[in-house]
């Protein structure tokens, strides 16, 4: 609140959702890059999850990062990681508990790698939302071939202004 007792601005629905993936982002145990992401069907979060090795597999942050030893860059490789990322593990995390996803949103903090969007594109989810662009040429050529509504939210400094508030 303001000093005259007003409240801030309520944020839109994208930067209320990439706020929650940003939050979701700190829980990754990735070295190279903290990715987050949510999936939402109605305004509703019904998913999320974080960059990070499987469920009982040592993490990245205890042993280090095979593909910063191995010199591969970002956006090559991908199969060359211990780690699943954010929206794998937001995927896992609905099949896991029974919740159907099908028409949903995918909220991300990165856009999507060609794996994720691919099963983005198979789990029914139809729209993502991202804050910073990833160098995959395929993933962005999948999405347009399926017809993959893709936005980047490009007003960072809101999504920074939720979380701020929200710790205030």
């Amino acid at each position: 609140m303001t000093s005259e007792g007003a409240r801030a601005e309520r944020p839109d629905w994208e930067a209320y959702f990439l706020a929650m993936a940003l939050i979701a982002s700190t829980r990754s145990t990735c070295v190279r890059r903290r990715v987050g992401a949510v999936i939402v069907s109605g305004n509703r979060i019904l998913a999320t999850g974080y960059n990070g090795s499987p469920s009982g597999a040592r993490h990245c942050t205890d042993i280090g990062c095979l593909r910063q030893r191995l010199g591969i860059a970002s956006g090559e490789r991908h199969e060359i990681c211990r780690g699943s990322h954010a929206e794998m593990n937001a995927i896992a995390q609905a099949a896991s508990s029974g919740t159907p996803i099908n028409g949903c949103s995918v909220y991300s903090t990165h856009e999507p790698c060609s794996i994720c969007v691919k099963l983005i594109i198979n789990s029914g989810c139809r729209r993502i939302v991202f804050m910073n662009r990833y160098p995959d040429e395929l993933s962005a050529a999948l999405r347009e071939e399926t017809g993959i509504v893709s936005e980047m939210y490009g007003d960072h400094d809101v999504v920074m202004r939720v979380l701020r508030e929200a710790s205030a």
